[in-house]
């Protein structure tokens, strides 16, 4: 694990939760926060790239689990994506920000229940940008927004895409916010598709430069791993699987974080 920062000015350490990016495997998160919220373990700070932007907005705002997970029993590419002429991309999210908007209302960072914050990267510069003011649902959006695939989203001057490229797993965007302790949430697990020749090659080639990026897995205090490798990126048909590997990584998580947690006077609630 790694080290932690002093205590806070209250002298009570703060937890931050990092949700990383991957498509339709992103379904696992809500399996972990299903686990978290059982066992009572407090979670202060938000951050998510990509799916877990999408994930961390609803969680931000104050949904819980039940919620949560009946959303994504509903949740389809006919209602985040539509087809649109192919000058930056080739589906426009136009449809995920509104359904965001029904779903939260047109809410700001601020009005969060938690302080949440996205990333996303400039298409024009590379950099990696953080989000953590203004309106919420365009932020998610451009975090999502896969270039070439997804049409970027143009927020503050710039034309931001999916944060996955820059960070995938934000964990210095969680502390950035004020977290102590950060648990992240990793989806992109890699995987050599020997049988697929120079295809498969390249295809985990570019699997692991994504889960590499950022290099946020390495600075997490607790990384929470469901073993993906190899699963859909795209493909919904899978929703219970993806959930019930996730609810199994936090699990086997559990005793070494409420261990680790308690050793920095955190306090976890015994869950009933």
């Amino acid at each position: 694990m790694a080290g932690l920062s002093a205590a806070t000015a209250n002298g009570q350490l703060k937890v931050g939760l990092a949700l990383g990016g991957g498509a339709v495997r992103g379904i696992a998160h809500l399996g972990v926060l299903m686990v978290l919220e059982r066992e009572q373990i407090p979670i202060h700070y938000v951050s998510g790239t990509s799916v877990g932007a999408l994930v961390g907005a609803l969680y931000s705002a104050g949904w819980n689990t039940a919620d949560m997970l009946y959303f994504g029993n509903q949740l389809g590419w006919q209602n985040l994506a539509r087809p649109v002429w192919p000058r930056l991309g080739l589906v426009s999210f136009d449809p995920m920000r509104k359904l965001l908007n029904e779903m939260l209302g047109d809410i700001t960072f601020s009005e969060l229940q938690r302080p949440f914050a996205v990333v996303a990267m400039d298409i024009d510069t590379g950099e990696m940008v953080t989000i953590s003011e203004g309106k919420v649902a365009p932020a998610v959006v451009a975090s999502c927004s896969v270039p070439g695939i997804v049409e970027p989203v143009q927020l503050n001057g710039r034309w931001l895409c999916d944060g996955g490229i820059v960070d995938n797993l934000p964990t210095s965007s969680v502390r950035k916010l004020g977290a102590d302790f950060v648990i992240g949430v990793d989806v992109f697990q890699p995987r050599f598709r020997r049988r697929g020749g120079p295809l498969g090659m390249g295809l985990t080639a570019i699997e692991v430069m994504i889960n590499r990026a950022g290099m946020g897995y390495s600075y997490a205090d607790c990384l929470i791993q469901p073993r993906l490798a190899g699963l859909s990126y795209v493909l919904f048909k899978s929703r219970e699987q993806l959930i019930a590997y996730g609810v199994e990584a936090a699990e086997n998580a559990l005793p070494a974080l409420r261990q680790a947690l308690r050793q920095q006077s955190i306090p976890v609630a015994v869950a009933a």
